[in-house]
């Protein structure tokens, strides 16, 4: 390519072809972001956040209860099986409990297990799990006394080789609604 002087047309300058390409870069660089964030929307973000300040204070109730009702609950997850054996101690025992295994960030890993009370033994639960259940984990288990709803809630990672204990911990966010 010849040098291009003051007098030759632009398309035959360097500089208006990199300034060409980079701005062709930017273009399709942004259409791709926007792309992917019309594609895979972030489903972590609450639109409804008000709602949501509701529901940690109906929450905080349900915790109190379970802690007035002195709710403990140890959790065995079998990966053999997939039989879910919890033990539930406390003054309450409702014919049902659910057990929710949340993942902080992937709700299609969350799991819920519906466990009923055995009739030979006093303070089991069984249930069953269809897949297996690694890593941390938010453990919410719901349970009813005298129509209301009592809740032990405990971030936990969740491994077959241990049991899950479930009401030991502090309450955390009632500290000025303790009794």
């Amino acid at each position: 390519m010849p040098a291009a002087n003051a007098a030759s047309p632009w398309y035959k300058h360097l500089w208006p072809w990199i300034i060409i390409g980079i701005l062709a870069c930017s273009v399709t660089l942004t259409l791709s972001m926007v792309t992917i964030a019309v594609n895979h929307p972030d489903n972590l973000v609450n639109d409804n956040y008000y709602e949501a300040g509701k529901g940690i204070n109906r929450s905080l109730d349900r915790e109190l209860l379970a802690q007035t009702l002195l709710m403990r609950a140890s959790v065995r997850l079998d990966d053999v099986t997939g039989e879910v054996d919890l033990r539930l101690s406390g003054n309450s025992q409702p014919q049902t409990l659910e057990l929710n295994l949340i993942s902080p960030t992937q709700p299609e890993k969350d799991r819920k297990i519906i466990l009923t009370r055995s009739e030979t033994e006093q303070g089991r639960y069984l249930g069953q799990l269809s897949d297996k259940v690694e890593g941390r984990r938010f453990v919410e288990l719901l349970g009813t006394q005298d129509d209301h709803t009592w809740r032990l809630f405990e971030e936990e990672a969740v491994d077959h080789e241990k049991d899950l204990l479930l009401g030991d911990e502090p309450l955390q966010g009632a500290e000025d609604q303790k009794k």
